[in-house]
């Protein structure tokens, strides 16, 4: 993707109903050494990494759960859009973990440094509309019978992009992330 000059924007969505990413399977992690947990996890790092480096927009359609791992997947893109339905959190603590793929740096850039203390340190769930009021998301809209109402709304964001310079677009993607680390 990243050297594809004729990817102007990428959307990331589930296959599966009601979930966008459940994050990481904790049956497995549980069976992993404290190396290969290690491993995994700057894996995981460095794939959230590379998406939020992609030099084209990314937009997470969030129709369901994103949790944990699959919340961090979605804060690595540049916008969000999530059906108010859809159930989001940084869980972890509530499972004696805390997020290593980025999400602790991410989240307090989208909501604020004491807001994402308070839903990280609580492992609290928010639905779309709580998301799109926090800043979380950039919208938020109702779900409908088949399930990817944010699909679609992520869909027409990005047909909204892409008669734009893709140059200038790219440079504007890349001017904010540089400016946001100064």
């Amino acid at each position: 993707l990243r050297s594809d000059e004729k990817v102007r924007v990428v959307v990331f969505k589930s296959e599966v109903k009601g979930v966008f990413c459940a994050g990481a399977d904790l049956k497995e992690r549980a069976k992993m050494d404290d190396a290969e947990v290690g491993l995994f996890v700057r894996r995981l790092r460095n794939l959230m990494d590379e998406i939020a480096a992609l030099p084209v927009p990314t937009i997470a359609a969030i129709d369901g759960y994103a949790l944990g791992g699959g919340l961090e997947l979605a804060l690595a893109c540049d916008l969000r859009v999530a059906a108010s339905s859809a159930k989001m959190g940084l869980i972890e603590t509530t499972r004696g973990l805390l997020p290593g793929a980025g999400g602790t740096q991410r989240l307090p850039r989208c909501v604020g440094i004491g807001l994402a203390k308070e839903l990280i340190f609580t492992g609290r769930q928010i639905d779309g509309q709580e998301a799109c009021s926090m800043g979380l998301v950039n919208h938020s809209v109702p779900q409908n019978s088949n399930g990817d109402a944010a699909y679609q709304r992520a869909l027409a964001l990005a047909k909204e992009i892409l008669p734009q310079a893709p140059f200038a677009v790219k440079m504007g993607k890349l001017a904010i992330n540089r400016g946001i680390e100064v």
